[in-house]
C-alpha cells in the first residue's frame, strides 16, 4: 500500500488546485503539479483513512431533550454536491470503526449539516509495475493499466469502489476524494514492454477507473501512456465516460489508422438529471453522444456500453440508447448488468433511498431476481449478464435492438505490428558511434 505523503487538493469550487504542505497553501499550475508528481516522496507513516470528528452541539432549548437519540441508520445525512456516494461504509478489512452517536444535543444533524464539501485530494503512487494481469473468461483483454487509483466521477454504482479498501480507505466518499496517481506509469510501461518474451494483446486503459476522470486535464498521464503505446504499435481499447478522450484525437488517429485501437463510450442514461446524480463529474449524456459523433467522424472505431442496466431504474431506456449512439456513429455495443459487490450495496442502498425513495424497494427486489435471491452474484459467466426470467428478458432485448441498429460488428485489433521500445543505454552508445 503507498504510503500517505504529501497531497495536492482539488477543490469542489471550479478547476483550482492547492498544494497543502504544513501552513502553506498556494495555488498550482500544470508545471507546479507535474513537478510535485515527480518529487521524492518522503517517508511517512499511513494516515489512517477514518477519523471520527466530535462537535459540540448548541441545544435548542435549556430543557434536556427526553426524545430517544435517532438511531445511525435514522439520520439522514445531505449528499455533497457533485458527489455520487453520501456515506463512507466501514472498509471491510477493518476489526473496528467508528459509529456516530447522538449526545442528546442533536449532534449528529448539526454534525452532518455542518460539514463543507469534501475536497478531492492526491497522493503519489509509488508503484513498481503498472500491468494489470486478469484470467476472467468474462472480459475480453487480460491486461491493463490505470495510470489512477479512485475515480472523481463518483458513480454511485461503480464496481471498482471496493479496491479502495485494499489502501486503507472506504470504497465510498474515501473512493472519488482520495485519489492515488502513478507519476512515473509511461516509465513503468515501457520498462516493462521491453521484457524479453512479451507477447502484444490488447491493452485496456479504464478497466478500473477512468482514465480521462478530471485530473487527467493537469497530469495527462493517460496522454503519457498513449504515447508509449503508439510509438511500440501496441494494440489498446478505451472505456471512457469524458469527452475529454477527445483531446487525444491526433494520437488516436494515428493508431486508428493501423488498426490498433477502439475506444469505448460509457451511456448509462439519456436523462441528465439521473445521469447527474448516478455518475455526479462525468460526462453528460448529451456530451458522451457528441464525443461519440467526433471520434466515428475521425475514422476512429468506437462502442458504445450501456452500462450498467439497473433493473426498473435505467433498463427502460436500453433501445432508445442503442438507437441514440448507432445514430451518432457507433458501430458496436455492449451491455452489463448491475454489479453490487462488498460495500457497493449499502452505498447503491443508501443513494436509493436518497434519490428515488419511491422505487428504492422495487429495485432492490428486480436486482435480487436477477441474482438468485442475494444483491450480487460473483460466480463468472453470470456475474455480467445475471440470471432469472428478467435478466434473460434484458439479454433478448438488448440481442434484437444491436441488431436492428446496426450494432454488431466486431474487429479484431492487430497484434502483429507490436515493436518493443529500444533500450536507453543502448539508444546512448548508438548515438555515441554516430559522432565518428
Amino acid at each position: 500500500m503507498a504510503s500517505m505523503m504529501r497531497h495536492t487538493s482539488l477543490r469542489d469550487a471550479g478547476q483550482s488546485r492547492v498544494l497543502t504542505n504544513g501552513e502553506l497553501v498556494r495555488e498550482l499550475d500544470g508545471d507546479a503539479i507535474a513537478a510535485f508528481a515527480h518529487a521524492e516522496a518522503p517517508e511517512a507513516p499511513p494516515t489512517p483513512p477514518h477519523s471520527l470528528v466530535r462537535r459540540m452541539g448548541t441545544p435548542r432549548s435549556v430543557m434536556p431533550r427526553v426524545a430517544p437519540p435517532p438511531r445511525p441508520q435514522d439520520v439522514a445525512a445531505p449528499t455533497h454536491k457533485g458527489r455520487g456516494a453520501a456515506i463512507n461504509p466501514p472498509n471491510r478489512f477493518e476489526t473496528q470503526h467508528a459509529a456516530p452517536f447522538d449526545d442528546g444535543w442533536d449532534t449528529l444533524h448539526s454534525e452532518f449539516g455542518g460539514l463543507p464539501p469534501p475536497a478531492t485530494t492526491l497522493t503519489r503512487d509509488a508503484a513498481r509495475s503498472v500491468i494489470s494481469w486478469n484470467q476472467s473468461p468474462d472480459i475480453g483483454f487480460d491486461r491493463a493499466v490505470n495510470p489512477y487509483r479512485g475515480c472523481e466521477h463518483g458513480c454511485v454504482y461503480c464496481y471498482a469502489r471496493p479496491t479502495h479498501a485494499y489502501l486503507g480507505y472506504s470504497p465510498g466518499l474515501d473512493f472519488e476524494t482520495k485519489l492515488l496517481f502513478k507519476p512515473d506509469v509511461a516509465e513503468l510501461l515501457e520498462k516493462e514492454l521491453r521484457k524479453p518474451g512479451y507477447v502484444a494483446r490488447p491493452m485496456a486503459l479504464g478497466s478500473n477507473t477512468d482514465p480521462y476522470q478530471p485530473v487527467e486535464r493537469t497530469l495527462k498521464l493517460t496522454r503519457a501512456v498513449l504515447q508509449v503505446l503508439d510509438r511500440c504499435n501496441h494494440p489498446l481499447t478505451i472505456v471512457t465516460k469524458s469527452a475529454g478522450v477527445l483531446r487525444d484525437m491526433d494520437i488516436l488517429t494515428g493508431l486508428a489508422r493501423r488498426n490498433l485501437v477502439r475506444v469505448w463510450i460509457s451511456v448509462t442514461t439519456l436523462d441528465p438529471v439521473l445521469a447527474r446524480h448516478m455518475e455526479p463529474r462525468a460526462a453528460s449524456p448529451a456530451r458522451r453522444l457528441q464525443a461519440v459523433e467526433e471520434l466515428a467522424r475521425a475514422g476512429i472505431p468506437v462502442g458504445v456500453l450501456a452500462a450498467p442496466m439497473i433493473p426498473g431504474l435505467n433498463d427502460a431506456e436500453l433501445e432508445r440508447i442503442l438507437e441514440a449512439v448507432s445514430s451518432a456513429g457507433a458501430s458496436t455495443a455492449g451491455y452489463v448488468l448491475l454489479r453490487l459487490p462488498h460495500e457497493i450495496k449499502q452505498i447503491f442502498e443508501d443513494w436509493l433511498h436518497r434519490h428515488v425513495p419511491d422505487r428504492a424497494r422495487h429495485v432492490l427486489e428486480l436486482v435480487r431476481e436477477t441474482r438468485g435471491g442475494a444483491l450480487n452474484d460473483p460466480n463468472f459467466g453470470q456475474r455480467m449478464k445475471g440470471t432469472g426470467a428478467y435478466a434473460e428478458l434484458l439479454q433478448r432485448r438488448f440481442a434484437r435492438a444491436a441488431r436492428q441498429y446496426k450494432l454488431d460488428e466486431r474487429t479484431e485489433l492487430d497484434c502483429s505490428a507490436f515493436v518493443p521500445p529500444g533500450n536507453p543505454k543502448r539508444g546512448m552508445a548508438e548515438n555515441q558511434m554516430s559522432l565518428f
